[in-house]
């Protein structure tokens, strides 16, 4: 079978299209929010949330055997949607009002996620071996109810985090200027942690539960690199996150290798790589510069008429990426 008969079998196969779907939604979607946590400092949120949705999860495993709903796991996805959104609301609050720190929040969620998962999954009448999916993810299970609700929240995932990039970033990158400049502070942090659960969602089924930080953070690490503005940097580690979700599954496609796992080693492989090549870039930047002495944000005019041109004009313009 030759290569081209190949990617037509990959293509033509229900399965691999729902997955191909599933995770270029999930890449595309998961490194937006995670600009955002990159810049509030709070990398490690989304493991959190995590965790907090594998309670929501046999939650919703339990609510269905008492519904006598088929299958099992049909309510597991909007469980684990309102115990995510329900903890990053709770840890947002926590934060806010500085009772306790973000890392001790996070630590009690770590703990209490995984535990109540275990406890009601057992309540249920299942095993622990029914969220192993969830953990590591498991994409060749996604169904089409799966597929819908994933696309219908990376949608609104990418709407809102796209949207509002830029009032989302100044409350991420400094509240107290936010809130000088007439945002609503609050509204915008509970939006930005909204987000995140929701992101978590949309991802356990690709990366699974316990990695899904990574696909949220590695790609912006990447971005981070190489982009000078926030704008390029979200739409670089969206490309990133796409990149490497489609070639990690197309490999397990062909290769009996966890699917999550071996889309998160991609990324960090790639982090690795562009942190390696970056001296090299930038010391031949360095060298092609014909004037070392100057940023490289500011505009110089090529002759005096262009000032006259452009009075209202500063000479030294920021080259902000909206």
């Amino acid at each position: 079978m030759t290569g081209w008969e190949q990617v037509l079998e990959l293509l033509g196969s229900p399965l691999m299209q729902r997955a191909l779907v599933a995770a270029v939604l999930v890449g595309a979607a998961a490194p937006v929010v995670g600009t955002f946590l990159v810049q509030r400092r709070m990398a490690l949120m989304g493991d959190g949330i995590g965790h907090v949705a594998l309670t929501g999860v046999a939650l919703g495993w339990l609510v269905g055997s008492w519904a006598a709903v088929s299958p099992a796991d049909a309510l597991a996805v909007p469980g684990a949607v309102v115990a995510a959104v329900v903890g990053s609301v709770v840890i947002e609050l926590v934060r806010e009002r500085g009772r306790t720190s973000g890392d001790l929040a996070l630590a009690i969620m770590f703990y209490g996620g995984i535990a109540g998962g275990v406890l009601l999954i057992k309540v249920a009448g299942g095993t622990n071996a029914n969220l192993m999916s969830y953990l590591f993810g498991s994409i060749s299970t996604v169904s089409t109810g799966d597929l819908w609700w994933t696309a219908g929240l990376a949608v609104l995932v990418l709407t809102v985090g796209v949207g509002l990039r830029w009032a989302l970033f100044a409350v991420s990158h400094d509240e107290e200027f936010a809130r000088a400049g007439g945002l609503p502070v609050r509204a915008l942090s509970m939006l930005v942690a909204t987000l995140a659960a929701l992101t978590v969602t949309i991802s356990m089924r690709v990366v699974g539960l316990l990695l899904v930080s990574a696909l949220m953070i590695v790609p912006v690490a990447v971005a981070q690199i190489y982009a000078r503005s926030f704008g390029r940097t979200m739409a670089a580690a969206c490309a990133i996150g796409v990149t490497v979700s489609v070639t990690g599954l197309v490999l397990t496609y062909w290769n009996d290798i966890p699917p999550g796992a071996t889309i998160v080693v991609l990324a960090i492989v790639l982090y690795l790589a562009a942190a390696v090549a970056h001296p090299l870039v930038a010391r031949r930047r360095a060298a092609d510069d014909p004037h070392p002495d100057l940023s490289d944000d500011v505009l110089v005019p090529a002759t005096d008429a262009a000032c006259a041109d452009e009075p209202s004009r500063s000479p030294h313009r920021g080259t902000v990426d909206r």
